[in-house]
């Protein structure tokens, strides 16, 4: 799988976790090039405390289109140490 945005690959695996139909990267295969700060953050009542990182490509900001759990509940243990993206990034094999 890959994640591009605005021409750039933000993330490739071939090892993604799906949940909820997002693909989650391991968070080592994050171009850390192209990661801003995001102090953002939002909650789900199954996997935890969602916090984020926004995108800067060619000095275009895409603001929090990365989200991780960075202590997900028991039940979205498979998700720890990964990303996931949203807001334009394309996710494709």
């Amino acid at each position: 799988m890959k994640a591009t945005w605005n021409g750039a690959v933000i993330a490739q695996s071939d090892d993604t976790v799906l949940v909820e139909g997002n693909h989650y990267f391991p968070e080592a295969s994050l171009d850390r090039a192209h990661v801003s700060f995001s102090n953002h953050k939002t909650s789900c009542p199954w996997k935890g405390q969602a916090s984020y990182y926004s995108l800067v490509v060619d000095g275009k900001l895409n603001q929090d289109a990365v989200w991780y759990y960075a202590d997900p509940k028991p039940e979205a243990a498979s998700i720890r140490g990964r990303v996931a993206f949203w807001k334009g990034v394309e996710v494709e094999a």
